[in-house]
């Protein structure tokens, strides 16, 4: 269901047209050109009503699915004109998905595929992403990924840990502004404190697998990062780039729109 007939469906309950228990029954089944919800074989149900929702179409992660079951969720999803996004896909993946849908954009090093709405929706909102180590990349590509898909405008800065704090600085003025900045960091994990001691906004802070023996594969980073002194930093999951763009886009979207004088912003991708 679209925005335009979710609209009419609650002025249909506001005026006593409808129940409100039909009103969800309605939100339930969809209709019978967009279904909420459509079965694929034995291994998926998807979610074409998540837009509605949420704002945004349902997001595929990739990781433990089939090359074949990813194919035939992104064509089925691509199907709705909302646009796909899959996350943490292999290379040969990608060149598959590539030669199904030549206008999709595959990431690489995010690991990620998108094939872009039929009506991509105005860019709006400012997102930065900003890692401690060239090795974080891979996480902060992902996080880039989907905040764009948001449509926010986003810029990666890459490599300016506190190993050498002057390569920060540098670029704080590229920095400061942002609506929202990710901060993709391994080791000990100490860029987001900096960073959320020198921005007027939320930091959402990325730990990584980046690290020797005693990093304990993120545990150490995410540890650091949950005991940041700075009170505007706030923490998702070990690599989790996916979560931190969708968040810093989430915040980005809506301030955005509130400054354009919406009192209502759509909410968020989420993954499956």
């Amino acid at each position: 269901m679209n925005p335009d007939a979710l609209a009419r469906l609650l002025d249909e309950v506001r005026r006593g047209a409808i129940e409100p228990s039909e009103a969800a029954q309605r939100l339930i089944r969809g209709s019978e050109d967009r279904p909420a919800a459509v079965q694929l074989g034995d291994f998926a149900t998807l979610d074409l009503n998540r837009k509605a929702r949420c704002g945004f179409p349902e997001v595929v992660f990739g990781q433990g699915k089939t090359p074949d079951q990813i194919r035939a969720i992104m064509r089925r999803l691509g199907e709705t004109g909302q646009g796909a996004l899959v996350t943490r896909i292999t290379a040969e993946t990608g060149e598959l998905l590539q030669r199904d849908h030549p206008e999709g954009q595959h990431n690489p090093l995010g690991r990620t595929f998108r094939i872009p709405p039929c009506q991509p929706e105005p860019v709006g909102g400012n997102v930065v992403v900003v890692t401690a180590g060239t090795a974080d990349l891979p996480v902060a590509e992902e996080a880039r990924v989907v905040a764009e898909a948001w449509a926010c405008e986003v810029k990666l800065i890459a490599d300016v840990g506190v190993a050498g704090l002057h390569r920060l600085l540098r670029r704080l003025p590229e920095i400061v502004g942002a609506d929202a900045v990710v901060a993709v960091a391994g080791m000990e994990a100490a860029l987001p404190s900096v960073l959320g001691g020198l921005v007027d906004c939320p930091v959402v802070a990325v730990p990584t697998s980046v690290g020797y023996g005693a990093h304990f594969h993120g545990l150490t980073s995410l540890l650091a990062i949950l005991n940041s002194c700075a009170s505007n930093v706030t923490a998702v999951n070990i690599d989790a780039g996916f979560n931190g763009g969708h968040l810093a886009g989430m915040i980005a979207r809506k301030l955005h729109l509130a400054r354009q004088g919406h009192a209502h912003a759509p909410p968020s991708p989420r993954s499956t």
